[in-house]
């Protein structure tokens, strides 16, 4: 897949987003400068699928708490969630999924996807009073076996949009 820089990216913040090596990107990218890397400057991310190959998506609604999943564009399945609480807030923007890790213990439920942005994921948790309330760190919880639907359906690479 490729990754379009942001303004105040750097190369070692892509790696770290993506959970990738600077060297892993360095060798799927050799045309370029680790220390000249502008916005609009698309970087090659290794062992990921282009988002547009993959059929489904997943928009995320802040205001309304709910997670949609899409195939093919048309939405096929709802999910109410927990986003992050004031001074946590879940980050508004573009992402991916990036890999998984099932049970990863603790507050994380039965499932952890793992988004492009270092340190959020879709999760599930082990609290299911707090879906639909903003009580999180960042993070999107759902109820485990929601997440656990979800993580069945959607490979690596699924386009993640989270929206106000």
């Amino acid at each position: 897949m490729n990754h379009i820089v942001q303004t105040g990216e750097t190369l070692s913040l892509i790696a770290r987003n993506y959970r990738r090596t600077l060297q892993q990107l360095l060798t799927s990218n050799p045309n370029i400068n680790p220390n000249l890397i502008y916005p609009g400057q698309s970087i090659t991310i290794p062992g990921l699928p282009d988002p547009q190959s993959i059929p489904y998506r997943i928009t995320i609604s802040l205001n309304q708490r709910i997670l949609t999943l899409y195939k093919n564009n048309t939405p096929i399945k709802k999910f109410p969630i927990a986003i992050g609480k004031m001074l946590t807030r879940t980050p508004v923007g573009q992402f991916v999924v990036v890999n998984r890790e099932p049970n990863p213990g603790g507050p994380f439920g039965s499932m952890w996807l793992t988004l492009s942005k270092v340190g959020y994921g879709i999760h599930g948790t082990n609290n299911p009073s707090s879906i639909g309330k903003a009580v999180s760190q960042g993070c999107v919880r759902m109820y485990n076996k929601d997440v656990l639907e979800l993580a069945s359906i959607v490979p690596n690479g699924t386009y993640v949009s989270i929206n106000p």
